[in-house]
């Protein structure tokens, strides 16, 4: 799994990039907080380590982003701070979708154990999208099973869940057996 790691300050950066890689871990660096957003829609990361205070485009604003679209894969993003500790910047964070903190400098024990933390959540974040995607047939009529636990057509439950339009044909086999007249 490779970490996306955003951090404008040069030594701050060099020592996270060494210890996420001795851990074994690849990483895609960014120098800044724009550079980190390209790298995120290019890599696809699945976690994102970033400090918060850079310029431009800051940790929180990244988070942001990332956040922004519900279609993308789960990425556990991780905040570093070596200044805007406290309660009310935490549940401001959280707020706008950071799942962790890190305070600078960075103990290398503590960043493998919140990655172990991070790769669990993203694989079981993988897991449950494979789920969702999984549709509650009835194996008799093919109807849908609804969240309230009726049953729709599947034509019906797809159109009020997506823009998806259906056209009606009939398949060459369907033609012999209802249309033998016709299929000749």
């Amino acid at each position: 799994m490779n970490v996306l790691v955003a951090e404008d300050d040069r030594t701050s950066r060099a020592l996270l990039l060494g210890a996420l890689r001795k851990i074994g871990y690849e990483v895609v660096e960014a120098g800044d907080g724009a550079s980190a957003w390209d790298a995120f829609l290019k890599t696809g990361s699945r976690i994102v380590v970033s400090d918060w205070v850079m310029p431009d485009i800051d940790g929180l604003e990244l988070c942001r982003r990332v956040r922004a679209d519900p279609s993308r894969p789960y990425t556990y993003f991780i905040l570093l701070s070596g200044q805007r500790i406290g309660d009310a910047n935490y549940a401001k964070a959280m707020d706008e979708g950071v799942d962790d903190f890190l305070m600078k400098p960075i103990d290398v024990d503590t960043l493998r154990m919140r990655l172990r933390v991070a790769e669990r959540i993203v694989g079981l974040n993988e897991r449950v999208r494979t789920l969702e995607g999984i549709l509650p047939m009835c194996a008799y009529c093919r109807r849908i099973r609804d969240e309230k636990g009726g049953y729709q057509n599947l034509e019906e439950y797809v159109s009020d869940r997506t823009t998806t339009r259906f056209s009606h044909g009939v398949c060459p086999e369907c033609a012999k057996k209802h249309f033998p007249d016709f299929s000749r």
